[in-house]
């Protein structure tokens, strides 16, 4: 794998880290400001909805220069986002600085994997890919508990000044590593759009956001669930996330590995499993080695996804990818969005916190129908193309002989 995949896996980690640390820090940045949890809670809708909204105008606006020049100037734009939020003298100005820096997240990824996917040959695209992506699994196994513990002890300032560091290094290892690469003059906004009248491309990037969805409903409250349920302390929610990173890890790497030549059984089985593994959670949740072995799989089945995903937009919208790549990593976190919501939902009802993992499993499975769905579709395709190609057209019959 060439080595300028690692100044893009090491912006991932930045980010990944930007992205996750804050849900540690909510209640030192409550104090600070003097505001309720819930209302620090906005940090984190506002960087998922500034992910969500980013992701094609950062993409968009990015094909006037050439792909590695966007790459720097989305890294330049984050560690901007970064500086402010750790300098705000008020929640409103930290609030602003958090969007700030997630109108970077979408577009490096999406843009990160084209550029990823075109530095190796072709069989080779989806671990490309996952590499790239280890960096924001590798976030949340060190990042995200080391930022805490950063916050916790020398104040959460601080760990968004490290975060604003990384990114700086990042920026620094684009513009040394990554191969410069010219803006496709022949592609245009319009063909960008073009691929999203491809059914294709939108049943991945629905099954981008029901599956990954499914892992957030449970993510999202697994503080309560853990220390309600289970019985652990909250100090140890910490090295519960830490294994739920290890879990992403393992599964982001098995995923690159084999999406390559078996994208869609992949995604199937993991959608499959992790639709299962979710359902049980409602059970193992009540006892503390169990809920710590299925978090693992949580984490595990659910980044499996990520690969074959992304190179499955890739490969769908071949022809102007760009964008919709882009568009697909902000999918990822449309269904953040929308099922920390739809868990709230049933918590409120006081179904309990474990509720929020049948919410999951629900999303999951109904990820799992899109991707068997899509995959018929796909044999059906090819089976007509195959028909047409190997026809040949019957000779016209002679004209009957006069007598």
């Amino acid at each position: 794998m060439p080595l300028a995949l690692l100044a893009l896996a090491i912006g991932a980690f930045g980010i990944g880290t930007t992205e996750f640390v804050i849900m540690g820090l909510l209640p030192e940045v409550a104090a600070d400001f003097q505001v309720t949890i819930p209302t620090a809670g906005f940090l984190v809708t506002g960087y998922a909805l500034g992910v969500v909204l980013g992701a094609p105008l950062m993409t968009v606006l990015g094909t006037k220069v050439s792909r590695k020049r966007m790459l720097m100037i989305l890294m330049g734009l984050f560690v901007v986002g970064n500086v402010v939020t750790a300098t705000a003298p008020v929640f409103e100005v930290m609030l602003a600085g958090r969007v700030v820096a997630s109108l970077a997240h979408g577009a490096f990824f999406g843009i990160g994997s084209v550029v990823a996917a075109g530095l190796v040959a072709p069989h080779k695209k989806a671990g490309a890919i996952a590499l790239m992506f280890t960096g924001l699994t590798v976030a949340n196994v060190v990042g995200v508990p080391l930022g805490t513990f950063i916050g916790q002890h020398a104040g959460w300032r601080t760990t968004f000044f490290v975060v604003a560091a990384l990114g700086v290094v990042g920026l620094l290892g684009v513009a040394r590593l990554v191969p410069e690469q010219p803006r496709a003059q022949e592609v245009r906004l319009r063909q960008e759009l073009a691929a999203f009248r491809n059914v294709q491309v939108l049943l991945a990037m629905a099954m981008t956001v029901l599956g990954f969805g499914g892992v957030f409903a449970a993510i999202t409250y697994i503080t309560p669930m853990m220390t309600g349920t289970a019985g652990y302390s909250s100090s140890a929610v910490t090295w519960l996330l830490v294994l739920f990173g290890l879990g992403m890890v393992g599964g982001n790497l098995v995923g690159g590995r084999f999406a390559d030549r078996h994208l869609m059984p992949l995604l199937q089985v993991s959608l499959g499993g992790l639709a299962v593994v979710l359902a049980l959670f409602t059970l193992t949740a009540h006892n503390k080695i169990t809920a710590a072995v299925t978090i693992v799989l949580i984490g595990a089945l659910g980044f499996a996804t990520v690969p074959p995903l992304q190179k499955r937009v890739l490969d769908q919208a071949a022809g102007a990818p760009t964008l919709a790549s882009a568009v697909n990593i902000g999918a990822f976190n449309l269904g953040n969005a929308l099922s920390a919501w739809l868990g709230g939902l049933v918590i409120a009802a006081g179904l309990g916190y474990t509720a929020p993992n049948w919410v999951g499993a629900a999303l999951a499975a109904s990820a799992l129908v899109l991707a068997v769905v899509s995959g018929a579709l796909e044999r059906r395709t090819a089976t007509r193309s195959r028909l047409v190609a190997t026809h040949i057209p019957e000779p016209e019959a002679a004209p009957a002989a006069r007598s």
